[in-house]
Protein backbone atom coordinates (compact mmCIF):
# COMPACT_ATOMS: atom_id res chain seq x y z
CA UNK A 1 0.00 0.00 0.00
CA UNK A 2 1.16 3.09 -1.08
CA UNK A 3 -0.34 7.21 -0.02
CA UNK A 4 -0.19 7.18 -4.41
CA UNK A 5 -2.16 4.62 -4.85
CA UNK A 6 -5.43 6.02 -2.87
CA UNK A 7 -5.55 9.50 -4.91
CA UNK A 8 -7.86 10.13 -7.06
CA UNK A 9 -8.08 13.02 -10.03
CA UNK A 10 -11.47 14.06 -8.35
CA UNK A 11 -9.65 14.80 -4.88
CA UNK A 12 -9.07 18.15 -4.28
CA UNK A 13 -6.72 19.95 -1.59
CA UNK A 14 -8.57 22.85 0.08
CA UNK A 15 -6.44 25.12 -1.80
CA UNK A 16 -7.42 23.71 -5.10
CA UNK A 17 -4.50 21.99 -5.81
CA UNK A 18 -5.40 18.93 -7.00
CA UNK A 19 -4.26 17.35 -3.99
CA UNK A 20 -6.47 15.62 -1.74
CA UNK A 21 -6.59 17.30 2.01
CA UNK A 22 -3.56 16.40 4.48
CA UNK A 23 -4.96 14.75 7.70
CA UNK A 24 -3.03 14.08 10.76
CA UNK A 25 -4.80 11.67 12.85
CA UNK A 26 -4.19 10.86 16.59
CA UNK A 27 -5.31 8.44 19.29
CA UNK A 28 -6.79 4.91 19.81
CA UNK A 29 -8.27 4.97 16.45
CA UNK A 30 -5.85 5.93 14.84
CA UNK A 31 -4.36 2.39 12.80
CA UNK A 32 -7.94 2.18 11.22
CA UNK A 33 -8.67 5.61 10.07
CA UNK A 34 -5.76 5.58 9.01
CA UNK A 35 -6.71 2.29 6.44
CA UNK A 36 -9.92 3.92 5.83
CA UNK A 37 -8.99 7.24 4.91
CA UNK A 38 -5.94 6.10 2.58
CA UNK A 39 -8.22 3.65 0.92
CA UNK A 40 -10.32 6.71 0.25
CA UNK A 41 -8.17 8.77 -1.76
CA UNK A 42 -6.73 10.77 1.40
CA UNK A 43 -3.26 11.47 2.07
CA UNK A 44 -2.25 11.29 6.05
CA UNK A 45 1.03 13.02 6.94
CA UNK A 46 3.04 13.41 10.54
CA UNK A 47 2.17 9.74 11.17
CA UNK A 48 3.69 8.16 14.67
CA UNK A 49 6.53 5.81 14.37
CA UNK A 50 4.12 2.62 14.56
CA UNK A 51 1.96 3.87 11.86
CA UNK A 52 4.83 4.35 9.55
CA UNK A 53 5.83 0.47 10.46
CA UNK A 54 2.57 -1.24 10.12
CA UNK A 55 2.33 0.57 6.78
CA UNK A 56 3.68 0.79 3.08
CA UNK A 57 3.19 3.65 2.39
CA UNK A 58 4.62 7.32 1.94
CA UNK A 59 4.02 10.01 4.68
CA UNK A 60 4.75 13.30 5.04
CA UNK A 61 5.86 15.83 7.35
CA UNK A 62 4.35 18.56 5.33
CA UNK A 63 1.42 20.90 7.51
CA UNK A 64 -1.85 18.92 8.08
CA UNK A 65 -4.85 20.56 6.44
CA UNK A 66 -7.15 18.66 8.86
CA UNK A 67 -6.55 17.01 12.43
CA UNK A 68 -8.71 13.22 12.92
CA UNK A 69 -7.83 13.33 17.24
CA UNK A 70 -9.47 10.62 19.96
CA UNK A 71 -11.61 12.45 22.50
CA UNK A 72 -10.69 12.18 26.15
CA UNK A 73 -13.35 9.73 26.86
CA UNK A 74 -12.67 7.81 23.54
CA UNK A 75 -16.13 7.36 22.62
CA UNK A 76 -15.50 9.13 18.94
CA UNK A 77 -13.03 11.59 17.35
CA UNK A 78 -13.05 15.72 16.47
CA UNK A 79 -12.52 16.23 12.77
CA UNK A 80 -11.17 20.51 12.98
CA UNK A 81 -9.29 22.19 10.19
CA UNK A 82 -9.90 23.94 6.88
CA UNK A 83 -13.76 24.01 6.39
CA UNK A 84 -13.62 22.17 3.08
CA UNK A 85 -11.07 19.29 4.57
CA UNK A 86 -13.11 18.56 7.55
CA UNK A 87 -16.87 17.82 5.51
CA UNK A 88 -14.94 15.36 3.10
CA UNK A 89 -13.12 13.88 6.05
CA UNK A 90 -16.08 13.60 8.12
CA UNK A 91 -18.55 12.15 4.98
CA UNK A 92 -16.31 9.47 4.81
CA UNK A 93 -15.74 8.81 9.21
CA UNK A 94 -19.84 8.51 8.75
CA UNK A 95 -19.25 5.96 6.55
CA UNK A 96 -17.49 3.40 8.85
CA UNK A 97 -20.62 2.02 10.38
CA UNK A 98 -24.62 2.67 10.65
CA UNK A 99 -24.17 3.25 14.47
CA UNK A 100 -21.56 6.24 13.46
CA UNK A 101 -22.85 10.08 14.37
CA UNK A 102 -21.55 13.29 13.47
CA UNK A 103 -22.59 16.67 14.81
CA UNK A 104 -21.02 20.01 13.71
CA UNK A 105 -18.88 21.45 16.67
CA UNK A 106 -20.26 25.15 17.22
CA UNK A 107 -16.79 25.95 18.61
CA UNK A 108 -13.94 24.91 16.69
CA UNK A 109 -10.51 26.42 18.39
CA UNK A 110 -9.47 29.13 16.68
CA UNK A 111 -12.99 30.78 16.49
CA UNK A 112 -13.14 33.66 18.15
CA UNK A 113 -16.73 35.03 20.07
CA UNK A 114 -18.19 38.27 21.43
CA UNK A 115 -18.95 36.87 24.72
CA UNK A 116 -21.11 37.24 27.77
CA UNK A 117 -19.74 36.14 31.11
CA UNK A 118 -22.81 34.05 32.75
CA UNK A 119 -21.37 32.93 35.91
CA UNK A 120 -17.90 33.09 37.97
CA UNK A 121 -16.46 30.06 39.10
CA UNK A 122 -13.54 29.53 41.50
CA UNK A 123 -10.97 29.23 38.67
CA UNK A 124 -12.81 30.90 36.02
CA UNK A 125 -15.82 32.67 34.33
CA UNK A 126 -18.63 30.22 31.70
CA UNK A 127 -19.51 32.29 28.76
CA UNK A 128 -22.08 32.61 26.66
CA UNK A 129 -21.29 32.66 23.30
CA UNK A 130 -24.68 32.87 21.55
CA UNK A 131 -25.77 29.20 20.35
CA UNK A 132 -22.84 27.51 22.95
CA UNK A 133 -21.38 28.20 26.32
CA UNK A 134 -17.57 28.24 27.00
CA UNK A 135 -15.37 28.67 30.12
CA UNK A 136 -12.35 31.37 30.27
CA UNK A 137 -10.16 30.67 33.14
CA UNK A 138 -8.87 34.16 34.76
CA UNK A 139 -5.38 33.48 34.07
CA UNK A 140 -6.52 33.92 30.43
CA UNK A 141 -7.81 37.31 31.04
CA UNK A 142 -5.94 40.52 32.37
CA UNK A 143 -9.28 42.04 33.44
CA UNK A 144 -11.44 41.40 36.35
CA UNK A 145 -14.85 39.64 35.20
CA UNK A 146 -17.61 39.54 36.76
CA UNK A 147 -21.25 38.49 35.62
CA UNK A 148 -23.01 40.46 32.98
CA UNK A 149 -19.53 41.41 31.48
CA UNK A 150 -18.62 41.52 27.71
CA UNK A 151 -15.37 40.04 26.53
CA UNK A 152 -13.67 38.75 23.06
CA UNK A 153 -12.65 35.46 23.28
CA UNK A 154 -11.22 32.66 21.32
CA UNK A 155 -11.24 28.90 21.48
CA UNK A 156 -8.61 26.87 22.59
CA UNK A 157 -10.02 23.55 22.67
CA UNK A 158 -13.50 22.48 22.14
CA UNK A 159 -15.50 20.15 23.84
CA UNK A 160 -17.97 17.02 22.48
CA UNK A 161 -21.67 17.81 22.32
CA UNK A 162 -21.94 14.46 24.72
CA UNK A 163 -18.98 16.01 27.35
CA UNK A 164 -19.94 17.19 30.45
CA UNK A 165 -17.50 20.32 30.30
CA UNK A 166 -17.37 23.65 28.42
CA UNK A 167 -14.88 24.54 25.47
CA UNK A 168 -11.86 26.08 26.73
CA UNK A 169 -11.41 29.52 25.84
CA UNK A 170 -8.33 32.51 26.10
CA UNK A 171 -8.48 36.05 25.23
CA UNK A 172 -5.06 36.22 23.24
CA UNK A 173 -5.55 35.69 19.56
CA UNK A 174 -3.72 32.89 17.63
CA UNK A 175 -3.66 32.02 13.80
CA UNK A 176 -3.28 28.33 14.29
CA UNK A 177 -1.95 26.39 10.98
CA UNK A 178 -0.69 22.94 12.11
CA UNK A 179 3.32 23.57 11.91
CA UNK A 180 3.30 27.12 12.53
CA UNK A 181 0.99 29.47 14.93
CA UNK A 182 1.19 33.41 15.10
CA UNK A 183 0.38 35.16 18.18
CA UNK A 184 -1.01 38.34 17.49
CA UNK A 185 0.73 41.05 19.77
CA UNK A 186 3.67 38.60 20.21
CA UNK A 187 7.17 38.97 18.87
CA UNK A 188 10.03 36.46 17.81
CA UNK A 189 10.16 32.89 16.75
CA UNK A 190 9.69 29.94 19.33
CA UNK A 191 9.80 26.65 19.28
CA UNK A 192 7.71 24.18 20.89
CA UNK A 193 9.70 21.36 21.36
CA UNK A 194 12.36 18.88 24.22
CA UNK A 195 14.90 19.28 21.27
CA UNK A 196 17.01 22.54 21.82
CA UNK A 197 19.67 21.86 18.93
CA UNK A 198 16.79 21.30 16.48
CA UNK A 199 15.00 24.21 18.14
CA UNK A 200 17.58 26.80 18.02
CA UNK A 201 18.50 25.50 14.00
CA UNK A 202 14.55 25.75 13.23
CA UNK A 203 14.39 29.26 14.67
CA UNK A 204 17.60 30.02 12.29
CA UNK A 205 16.06 28.60 9.21
CA UNK A 206 12.11 30.72 9.41
CA UNK A 207 14.68 33.82 8.14
CA UNK A 208 15.41 32.04 5.07
CA UNK A 209 11.86 31.45 4.29
CA UNK A 210 10.48 33.30 1.34
CA UNK A 211 7.29 33.88 3.54
CA UNK A 212 7.65 36.46 6.44
CA UNK A 213 6.00 36.82 10.01
CA UNK A 214 3.80 39.73 9.77
CA UNK A 215 4.19 43.19 12.48
CA UNK A 216 2.31 42.50 15.60
CA UNK A 217 2.65 39.01 15.30
CA UNK A 218 4.99 36.59 16.98
CA UNK A 219 6.06 33.03 15.43
CA UNK A 220 5.31 29.75 17.29
CA UNK A 221 6.57 26.51 15.81
CA UNK A 222 5.74 23.02 16.99
CA UNK A 223 7.68 20.09 17.46
CA UNK A 224 6.51 18.51 13.81
CA UNK A 225 8.28 21.34 12.22
CA UNK A 226 11.77 20.50 13.17
CA UNK A 227 11.11 17.69 10.72
CA UNK A 228 9.47 19.19 7.91
CA UNK A 229 11.59 20.23 5.09
CA UNK A 230 11.48 24.14 3.86
CA UNK A 231 8.73 23.96 1.74
CA UNK A 232 6.41 22.35 3.70
CA UNK A 233 7.94 25.46 6.77
CA UNK A 234 7.18 27.71 3.95
CA UNK A 235 3.78 26.35 3.35
CA UNK A 236 2.81 26.38 6.65
CA UNK A 237 3.74 29.96 7.67
CA UNK A 238 2.04 31.46 4.52
CA UNK A 239 -1.25 29.68 6.00
CA UNK A 240 -0.89 30.58 9.52
CA UNK A 241 -0.15 34.35 7.72
CA UNK A 242 -3.19 34.12 5.25
CA UNK A 243 -5.52 33.11 8.71
CA UNK A 244 -3.94 35.69 10.82
CA UNK A 245 -5.09 38.66 8.32
CA UNK A 246 -8.44 36.83 7.63
CA UNK A 247 -8.78 37.43 11.75
CA UNK A 248 -7.76 41.00 11.61
CA UNK A 249 -9.88 41.65 9.13
CA UNK A 250 -13.13 40.06 11.39
CA UNK A 251 -11.55 41.76 14.31
CA UNK A 252 -10.50 44.91 13.18
CA UNK A 253 -8.23 47.43 15.11
CA UNK A 254 -9.73 46.17 18.87
CA UNK A 255 -7.01 44.82 21.23
CA UNK A 256 -6.09 41.08 22.47
CA UNK A 257 -9.19 40.56 24.60
CA UNK A 258 -10.02 44.17 25.14
CA UNK A 259 -14.02 44.96 26.46
CA UNK A 260 -16.17 44.91 24.27
CA UNK A 261 -18.35 48.64 24.49
CA UNK A 262 -21.83 48.48 26.03
CA UNK A 263 -23.31 48.79 22.57
CA UNK A 264 -21.05 46.22 20.70
CA UNK A 265 -22.36 43.11 18.58
CA UNK A 266 -24.96 40.49 20.41
CA UNK A 267 -22.90 37.53 21.80
CA UNK A 268 -21.18 35.19 18.76
CA UNK A 269 -18.99 34.27 16.11
CA UNK A 270 -16.95 37.38 14.90
CA UNK A 271 -14.06 34.88 12.96
CA UNK A 272 -13.76 31.41 12.60
CA UNK A 273 -10.99 30.40 10.22
CA UNK A 274 -11.24 26.46 10.70
CA UNK A 275 -14.28 24.41 11.06
CA UNK A 276 -14.94 20.83 12.77
CA UNK A 277 -17.46 17.83 13.31
CA UNK A 278 -17.80 15.20 16.02
CA UNK A 279 -18.12 11.87 15.18
CA UNK A 280 -19.42 9.42 17.95
CA UNK A 281 -19.02 5.67 17.15
CA UNK A 282 -21.29 3.21 18.25
CA UNK A 283 -20.70 -0.61 18.61
CA UNK A 284 -21.06 -1.58 15.18
CA UNK A 285 -19.09 1.02 14.33
CA UNK A 286 -16.38 0.04 16.85
CA UNK A 287 -16.00 -3.86 15.26
CA UNK A 288 -16.22 -2.35 12.04
CA UNK A 289 -13.22 -0.20 12.70
CA UNK A 290 -10.86 -3.70 14.25
CA UNK A 291 -11.87 -5.31 10.51
CA UNK A 292 -9.56 -2.23 9.11
CA UNK A 293 -7.38 -2.24 11.96
CA UNK A 294 -7.07 -5.85 11.32
CA UNK A 295 -6.40 -5.45 7.91
CA UNK A 296 -3.10 -3.93 9.19
CA UNK A 297 -1.69 -5.20 12.28
CA UNK A 298 -2.42 -8.39 14.82
CA UNK A 299 -6.20 -7.11 16.31
CA UNK A 300 -7.81 -8.71 19.28
CA UNK A 301 -11.60 -9.18 18.92
CA UNK A 302 -13.46 -6.56 20.09
CA UNK A 303 -10.16 -4.32 20.20
CA UNK A 304 -11.59 -0.23 19.90
CA UNK A 305 -14.91 -1.79 22.07
CA UNK A 306 -12.42 -2.66 25.20
CA UNK A 307 -10.06 0.48 24.34
CA UNK A 308 -13.40 2.82 24.48
CA UNK A 309 -14.08 1.79 27.67
CA UNK A 310 -11.29 2.68 30.20
CA UNK A 311 -7.51 4.33 30.34
CA UNK A 312 -6.61 0.67 32.20
CA UNK A 313 -8.42 -1.91 29.38
CA UNK A 314 -6.75 0.08 26.82
CA UNK A 315 -3.32 -0.77 28.60
CA UNK A 316 -4.50 -4.02 29.02
CA UNK A 317 -5.66 -4.43 25.16
CA UNK A 318 -2.07 -2.99 23.94
CA UNK A 319 -0.31 -5.36 26.56
CA UNK A 320 -2.45 -8.83 24.97
CA UNK A 321 -1.96 -7.78 21.34
CA UNK A 322 1.85 -7.38 21.96
CA UNK A 323 1.94 -10.52 23.84
CA UNK A 324 0.18 -12.49 21.13
CA UNK A 325 0.84 -10.75 18.20
CA UNK A 326 -0.77 -12.66 15.00
CA UNK A 327 -2.24 -15.37 17.17
CA UNK A 328 -5.11 -12.78 17.50
CA UNK A 329 -5.53 -12.46 13.90
CA UNK A 330 -4.02 -10.09 11.68
CA UNK A 331 -3.21 -9.59 7.80
CA UNK A 332 -1.53 -12.77 7.78
CA UNK A 333 -2.91 -14.19 10.57
CA UNK A 334 -6.02 -16.50 10.92
CA UNK A 335 -9.24 -14.28 11.84
CA UNK A 336 -11.22 -17.07 11.25
CA UNK A 337 -14.96 -17.25 10.14
CA UNK A 338 -16.42 -14.71 13.19
CA UNK A 339 -14.41 -11.73 12.38
CA UNK A 340 -15.17 -12.08 8.12
CA UNK A 341 -18.19 -9.67 8.32
CA UNK A 342 -19.02 -7.21 10.91
CA UNK A 343 -22.28 -5.68 9.73
CA UNK A 344 -23.93 -5.95 12.56
CA UNK A 345 -27.14 -8.32 11.45
CA UNK A 346 -26.97 -11.87 12.74
CA UNK A 347 -29.95 -14.27 12.49
CA UNK A 348 -31.68 -12.79 15.14
CA UNK A 349 -32.69 -9.71 12.86
CA UNK A 350 -35.07 -11.94 11.11
CA UNK A 351 -37.56 -11.13 13.76
CA UNK A 352 -35.73 -7.46 14.35
CA UNK A 353 -36.36 -8.14 17.57
CA UNK A 354 -32.71 -6.25 18.51
CA UNK A 355 -30.84 -9.10 19.64
CA UNK A 356 -28.39 -8.83 16.87
CA UNK A 357 -25.38 -10.88 17.20
CA UNK A 358 -22.87 -9.81 15.00
CA UNK A 359 -20.35 -11.96 13.67
CA UNK A 360 -17.43 -10.26 15.32
CA UNK A 361 -18.99 -10.64 18.54
CA UNK A 362 -19.24 -14.44 18.65
CA UNK A 363 -15.27 -13.70 19.75
CA UNK A 364 -15.61 -10.66 21.39
CA UNK A 365 -14.07 -11.82 24.92
CA UNK A 366 -17.36 -10.49 26.82
CA UNK A 367 -16.84 -12.17 30.43
CA UNK A 368 -13.15 -11.47 30.24
CA UNK A 369 -12.79 -8.10 29.76
CA UNK A 370 -16.09 -7.32 32.36
CA UNK A 371 -14.63 -9.73 34.90
CA UNK A 372 -10.81 -7.38 35.08
CA UNK A 373 -12.46 -3.92 34.44
CA UNK A 374 -15.98 -4.42 35.02
CA UNK A 375 -18.84 -3.98 35.43
CA UNK A 376 -19.82 -7.11 37.31
CA UNK A 377 -22.21 -7.57 40.18
CA UNK A 378 -21.93 -5.19 42.62
CA UNK A 379 -19.99 -2.41 40.71
CA UNK A 380 -21.80 0.69 40.86
CA UNK A 381 -22.55 2.22 37.20
CA UNK A 382 -24.18 5.37 35.43
CA UNK A 383 -26.78 5.05 33.06
CA UNK A 384 -25.54 7.42 29.93
CA UNK A 385 -28.13 8.38 27.93
CA UNK A 386 -26.70 9.70 24.66
CA UNK A 387 -29.51 11.39 21.78
CA UNK A 388 -29.88 11.67 18.75
CA UNK A 389 -28.08 15.62 18.36
CA UNK A 390 -25.15 14.86 20.28
CA UNK A 391 -26.21 15.62 23.91
CA UNK A 392 -25.87 12.67 26.80
CA UNK A 393 -26.62 12.81 30.46
CA UNK A 394 -26.86 10.49 33.27
CA UNK A 395 -29.79 8.57 34.42
CA UNK A 396 -28.38 8.44 37.58
CA UNK A 397 -26.52 5.89 38.67
CA UNK A 398 -27.03 2.08 40.09
CA UNK A 399 -25.78 -1.14 41.85
CA UNK A 400 -25.01 -4.11 39.52
CA UNK A 401 -27.52 -6.63 40.63
CA UNK A 402 -27.08 -9.56 38.07
CA UNK A 403 -23.94 -10.00 35.40
CA UNK A 404 -24.01 -13.34 33.25
CA UNK A 405 -21.15 -13.96 30.44
CA UNK A 406 -23.93 -13.63 27.81
CA UNK A 407 -23.39 -9.68 28.35
CA UNK A 408 -26.48 -9.55 30.31
CA UNK A 409 -25.85 -6.53 33.36
CA UNK A 410 -29.01 -5.48 35.71
CA UNK A 411 -28.80 -2.42 37.27
CA UNK A 412 -30.61 -1.25 39.95
CA UNK A 413 -31.70 2.26 41.00
CA UNK A 414 -33.79 3.65 44.06
CA UNK A 415 -36.15 6.82 42.61
CA UNK A 416 -37.11 9.93 44.10
CA UNK A 417 -40.54 11.07 44.46
CA UNK A 418 -42.33 13.73 42.32
CA UNK A 419 -44.08 14.04 39.31
CA UNK A 420 -44.92 10.63 36.95
CA UNK A 421 -42.97 8.52 34.77
CA UNK A 422 -42.79 9.01 31.04
CA UNK A 423 -45.81 8.14 29.03
CA UNK A 424 -46.84 5.42 31.57
CA UNK A 425 -48.81 8.11 34.04
CA UNK A 426 -48.20 6.12 37.14
CA UNK A 427 -46.73 8.32 39.96
CA UNK A 428 -43.29 8.05 41.04
CA UNK A 429 -42.44 8.03 44.85
CA UNK A 430 -40.08 7.86 46.61
CA UNK A 431 -38.31 4.68 47.52
CA UNK A 432 -39.52 3.19 44.25
CA UNK A 433 -36.99 1.34 42.61
CA UNK A 434 -36.15 0.70 38.72
CA UNK A 435 -34.52 -2.57 37.44
CA UNK A 436 -32.80 -1.90 33.88
CA UNK A 437 -31.79 -4.96 32.22
CA UNK A 438 -29.58 -3.98 29.77
CA UNK A 439 -27.61 -6.89 27.16
CA UNK A 440 -24.25 -6.23 25.31
CA UNK A 441 -24.96 -5.60 21.88
CA UNK A 442 -29.18 -5.63 21.98
CA UNK A 443 -30.74 -2.63 20.46
CA UNK A 444 -32.78 -2.24 23.17
CA UNK A 445 -33.39 -2.02 27.21
CA UNK A 446 -36.01 -2.76 29.56
CA UNK A 447 -36.70 -0.82 32.32
CA UNK A 448 -39.23 -2.28 35.59
CA UNK A 449 -40.52 0.13 37.67
CA UNK A 450 -42.06 -0.80 41.07
CA UNK A 451 -42.95 1.08 44.07
CA UNK A 452 -41.76 0.56 47.56
CA UNK A 453 -43.80 -2.16 48.12
CA UNK A 454 -43.01 -3.93 45.23
CA UNK A 455 -46.06 -3.41 43.60
CA UNK A 456 -45.81 -3.08 39.54
CA UNK A 457 -45.82 0.56 38.21
CA UNK A 458 -45.08 -0.33 34.48
CA UNK A 459 -42.36 -1.24 31.99
CA UNK A 460 -40.32 0.77 29.85
CA UNK A 461 -38.68 -0.45 26.95
CA UNK A 462 -35.94 2.09 25.47
CA UNK A 463 -35.17 1.54 21.63
CA UNK A 464 -31.55 2.75 21.62
CA UNK A 465 -28.19 1.98 19.72
CA UNK A 466 -26.46 -1.18 20.29
CA UNK A 467 -25.83 -0.99 24.44
CA UNK A 468 -22.07 -1.19 25.10
CA UNK A 469 -21.43 -1.91 29.22
CA UNK A 470 -18.25 -0.07 30.03
CA UNK A 471 -16.51 -0.18 33.52
CA UNK A 472 -18.29 2.55 34.86
CA UNK A 473 -21.09 3.49 32.68
CA UNK A 474 -23.54 1.89 30.44
CA UNK A 475 -24.12 3.92 27.02
CA UNK A 476 -26.24 3.78 24.04
CA UNK A 477 -28.02 6.61 22.22
CA UNK A 478 -31.56 6.90 22.73
CA UNK A 479 -33.92 6.60 19.21
CA UNK A 480 -36.92 7.88 20.76
CA UNK A 481 -39.39 6.04 19.74
CA UNK A 482 -40.14 3.01 22.92
CA UNK A 483 -42.55 0.48 24.18
CA UNK A 484 -44.05 0.38 27.30
CA UNK A 485 -46.16 -1.63 28.91
CA UNK A 486 -48.77 -0.70 31.64
CA UNK A 487 -49.96 -1.77 35.08
CA UNK A 488 -53.00 -3.08 33.55
CA UNK A 489 -50.59 -5.17 30.84
CA UNK A 490 -51.81 -2.60 28.34
CA UNK A 491 -49.17 -2.29 25.92
CA UNK A 492 -48.04 1.56 23.62
CA UNK A 493 -45.78 2.67 21.28
CA UNK A 494 -44.45 6.23 21.80
CA UNK A 495 -42.83 8.75 20.12
CA UNK A 496 -42.52 7.60 16.76
CA UNK A 497 -43.05 11.26 15.62
CA UNK A 498 -39.58 12.30 17.20
CA UNK A 499 -38.06 9.52 15.55
CA UNK A 500 -39.61 10.78 12.30
CA UNK A 501 -38.40 14.47 13.14
CA UNK A 502 -35.29 13.19 13.80
CA UNK A 503 -34.97 12.07 10.79
CA UNK A 504 -36.09 14.73 8.86
CA UNK A 505 -33.44 17.01 10.96
CA UNK A 506 -30.70 14.79 9.72
CA UNK A 507 -29.72 13.56 13.31
CA UNK A 508 -30.91 10.05 13.14
CA UNK A 509 -29.60 8.50 9.82
CA UNK A 510 -32.19 6.16 7.58
CA UNK A 511 -30.72 2.82 8.16
CA UNK A 512 -31.00 3.88 11.85
CA UNK A 513 -34.46 4.81 12.07
CA UNK A 514 -35.57 1.87 9.83
CA UNK A 515 -33.59 -0.31 12.68
CA UNK A 516 -35.37 1.00 16.02
CA UNK A 517 -39.16 1.18 13.63
CA UNK A 518 -38.18 -2.74 13.39
CA UNK A 519 -37.19 -3.43 16.53
CA UNK A 520 -39.95 -1.64 17.65
CA UNK A 521 -42.06 -3.44 15.88
CA UNK A 522 -41.02 -6.59 17.09
CA UNK A 523 -41.12 -5.52 20.76
CA UNK A 524 -44.61 -4.32 20.18
CA UNK A 525 -45.92 -7.88 19.29
CA UNK A 526 -43.78 -9.92 22.09
CA UNK A 527 -44.93 -7.84 24.97
CA UNK A 528 -48.66 -8.18 23.85
CA UNK A 529 -48.72 -11.91 23.19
Amino acid sequence: MTGDDHRSESDESPDGSGDPPAVRIRGIYTTALTRSLLDAGQTVVQASAPIRERFDADFGDETHDVTVATTEDRQGVGVHGDPDAVDRVADELREVGRDTFAWVDPTPPGAVFEAEVTETLGSGAVCALGDAEGFLPYAESDDYLDAGDRVRVQVRESAPPWADHRAELGTDIRADAGLATLVRGGSGVTVDTRDDAAGRELAGMTEFLSTTVPDGWGLEWSHAATRADMDALDAALARAVARAESLSDALGDAGDGDTPPADAAPTGALAAPTSGQWCWFGRESRFALDDARRAVTATMPGHHRTKAGSEAASAGVDLAEALCGDGLGGPSGDTGDADSTNDGDGDADSTDDGNDTANADETFPFAVVTRQFGPVEGDTVAITHGKPDGRAFSLGRGTVTEWDSDGTVAVERTLSGGGTYDALGTSRERGDTALTKFREGRWWYPTIYRGEDGDLKGTYVNVCTPVECFPAEIRYVDLHVDVIKHPDGTVERVDDDELDAAVAAGTVPDPVAEKARAVAASLERALSE
